[in-house]
């Protein structure tokens, strides 16, 4: 028996998919905001701490980095208020997760662009009596950022695409939309075949900008 495509009930419902879309990048913009507080408060702490705090971090890093996402968010979700007796709502508890997953990564990133900043600058501003406060502020993060662009972009690009993750907590993102049509219309080739055209369009669409982005303040640009 042949399958005919139909995608009139699809575009009967696309605000479903609108709506979770928007929900989709505000929950990775949400996130890697969080996530790049976190990333670079404790790539600070690591090049600048002791063997204590190093092994700290380097344990939050290797733990996050190789716990599928999925089982974080259950973990979050689940096993939080279990353990500790409150409840939060699903969104909250997903940008939580997402935000520690992408400060895990980030931290990485940090790190190496903190270590890959000219010691030439830094000796000129000690020579100019700034202290290790102010060189930090003022010149070793701001160089670092925009050496660490590119893989800030695409960071941001695969956070995007991992807010389908939170699906499964019944957060009404992208792929929660497409699962809310797929069981009320049975139209899965079609809904699945448009969500994965927004991932595509939409990612796309957010690498070209901060591709943009990286050669307006890239260093050496």
């Amino acid at each position: 028996m042949g399958y005919d495509l139909n995608f009139t009930l699809i575009w009967r419902h696309f605000d479903k998919l609108w709506s979770g879309l928007i929900l989709s990048l505000e929950l990775a913009i949400l996130s890697i905001g969080i996530g790049i507080v976190i990333g670079l408060i404790l790539a600070v702490i690591y090049v600048s701490g002791g063997r204590i705090a190093r092994a700290l971090i380097a344990a939050y890093v290797e733990l996050i980095r190789n716990v599928p996402l999925i089982l974080l968010v259950y973990l979050v979700f689940y096993g939080i208020p279990t353990v500790f007796d409150f409840a939060y709502d699903n969104t909250t508890s997903f940008v939580m997760t997402l935000s520690v997953y992408a400060g895990a990564y980030l931290v990485e990133v940090f790190r190496a662009g903190l270590d890959a900043v000219p010691k030439g600058l830094i000796d000129a501003g000690k020579a100019i009596g700034l202290t290790p406060w102010q060189r930090l502020v003022h010149v070793r993060l701001p160089t670092m950022l925009r050496m660490t662009l590119p893989a800030l972009s695409n960071t941001f690009v695969s956070l995007f695409k991992d807010t389908s993750v939170a699906s499964v907590i019944a957060v009404p993102e992208l792929t929660y939309g497409a699962q809310w049509i797929n069981f009320n219309t049975f139209r899965i080739m079609e809904v699945y075949l448009v969500v994965t055209g927004l991932y595509l369009v939409t990612g796309y669409a957010i690498l070209l900008g901060l591709r943009a982005l990286e050669r307006r303040y890239s260093i050496g640009r």
